[in-house]
């Protein structure tokens, strides 16, 4: 719909063409109004109507008055209902594109909206990319350091689960690349006491740390339930061993909740992670996703990886509630499932939300497997340049590159072993028998100066510098439930 009008303020007419047009935003359509003016009445002898065919020429001006006084009235009070409607009109149309979400119908229209277009709509800022610890970008891109600030503000807790055997290797790692990169998190340390224990004393450099136990592991009775819907297969020391770790991560909830009474808090964020989990980079801000519960992608056994676990409080409750939802998922109808299987039914049963993201982290093990993997477990090099999504590690001279690894990854079960190897990520160590000789210089050489000298200063760790430690780290910690020092260090130092 168009016309040609003429307004005038009592001394000079001004001509203007008025064009109205549906505009097809994809949710429904709007009238969108083009105003063009023309000029002054004596200068539309040489303007042309660009939306007709129609040309005006030759024509006077008091056959044009007539003509436009014909089609509209001339009243002053016709024009000012005109002129005071104008304004609310045009603000309501404003509003409501305003509060619309970017329509991609809009976004992609004609290069005459670009104004508009970049008014309303700002894209998302891009994702913050992964980048390898060898990387020479010279630091952390600015997205990542900007996510940590704000993550910064908000209240975390880490839970720290498992046994000691390799904490010289990983304990390190996970204070640089957890605990430094987001200061204001709280340690919360579960862990059973054995003849490793007395390395957990490196975390003495930890930046905050709220609660500490070190027990003496107890066999726990098996219930019903636990028989009907946990399976031995696959466990290296069968249901049992299963109802250990899930008593060492729901226990651990169970001392962050006491932390939040005594100080009259809730935590946003609950970072779950192992003793022997070893970290290559810097734990993202990307990994924090409120109201879904982050996993690594590979080694989900048929259910989901439950080696890491990140979520917003409500999510961290049900993943770390392994023991006590054990009756649910049995009511539900669960039978015979491993770790992981259980883990997602937790989730699901419960209706959180889960999500897979690529992390720099994986399970130092000393276990032995086939190589090549073909239908087993593959153990990846801590050499490899991208993130190893908690697949089982160990440091050594890799035996397995680029395209190697692809057809090795293309042999495993995608439900089952499986492990995300995108753009060479991972290199494969022959796993199938002990350590190689000389990985303490492969290790060295592929983390760094740092950690090699956390892992020396270990083999060479007396008793009292160890007890020292131990009750250095007590005196810097809120709750503290472990034997005496001395003990926890003679245990594995000896006398």
């Amino acid at each position: 719909m168009e016309g040609l009008n003429l307004i005038t303020d009592g001394q000079t007419w001004w001509a203007i063409h008025v064009s109205c047009y549906p505009l097809n935003l994809g949710r429904g359509h709007l009238m969108s109004t083009e105003i063009l003016i023309l000029g002054h009445l004596h200068h539309l002898q040489t303007t042309s109507h660009h939306h007709g065919d129609k040309l005006l020429t030759n024509m006077s001006p008091q056959r044009s008055i007539s003509i436009q006084l014909s089609r509209w009235s001339s009243d002053l009070r016709w024009r000012v209902i005109l002129l005071l409607l104008l304004p609310p009109l045009s603000l309501l149309v404003f509003l409501s594109l305003s509060s619309s979400p970017p329509i991609t119908a809009f976004r992609s229209s004609s290069p005459s909206f670009a104004p508009l277009q970049s008014f309303f709509y700002t894209p998302a800022p891009p994702q913050p990319i992964y980048r390898a610890r060898n990387s020479t970008s010279g630091g952390q891109p600015a997205a990542d350091r900007s996510g940590i600030t704000e993550l910064g503000r908000s209240r975390m807790a880490v839970c720290l689960v498992g046994g000691a055997r390799r904490f010289e290797l990983t304990g390190p790692s996970i204070v640089e690349r957890i605990l430094k990169v987001y200061p204001n998190s709280d340690l919360f340390l579960h862990s059973p006491l054995d003849t490793s224990a007395f390395k957990l004393s490196l975390l003495r450099t930890a930046p905050r740390i709220a609660a500490v136990r070190i027990f003496e592991p107890k066999p726990i009775p098996e219930t019903e339930s636990e028989a009907r819907v946990l399976t031995a297969r696959g466990s290296p020391n069968g249901i049992q061993g299963l109802l250990q770790y899930f008593h060492l991560v729901e226990e651990c909830l169970t001392m962050i909740k006491t932390y939040q009474a005594q100080n009259n808090f809730t935590y946003d964020w609950i970072v779950r992670t192992r003793v022997d989990g070893y970290w290559s980079a810097p734990l993202g801000p990307e990994n924090f996703v409120p109201g879904q519960y982050v996993v690594p992608p590979g080694s989900s056994y048929g259910g989901l990886n439950d080696r890491l676990g990140i979520g917003d409080f409500i999510t961290s409750t049900v993943a770390l509630s392994r023991l006590s939802l054990i009756p649910l998922l049995d009511s539900a109808g669960f039978r015979l499932v491993n770790s992981e299987t259980a883990f997602r039914a937790q989730l699901t049963t419960n209706n959180v939300s889960y999500i897979t993201k690529r992390v720099p982290f994986c399970v130092v093990s000393d276990r032995r497997y086939k190589f090549p993997p073909r239908h087993h477990v593959p153990v990846v090099a801590l050499s490899s340049p991208g993130p190893l999504n908690g697949a089982k590690c160990r440091p050594c001279t890799a035996a397995c590159y680029v395209p190697c690894v692809g057809s090795a990854m293309d042999r495993l079960n995608r439900g089952w072993s499986w492990t995300e190897r995108a753009n060479g990520a991972l290199q494969l160590c022959d796993a199938h028998g002990e350590w190689e000789k000389g990985w303490e210089g492969v290790f060295d050489k592929t983390c760094g100066k740092k950690l090699a000298a956390a892992r020396k200063r270990v083999r060479g760790l007396k008793l009292k510098q160890c007890v020292d430690d131990f009750e250095k780290m007590k005196g810097r910690t809120g709750n503290w439930d472990a034997p005496p020092a001395v003990d926890i260090c003679r245990l594995g130092l000896g006398s």
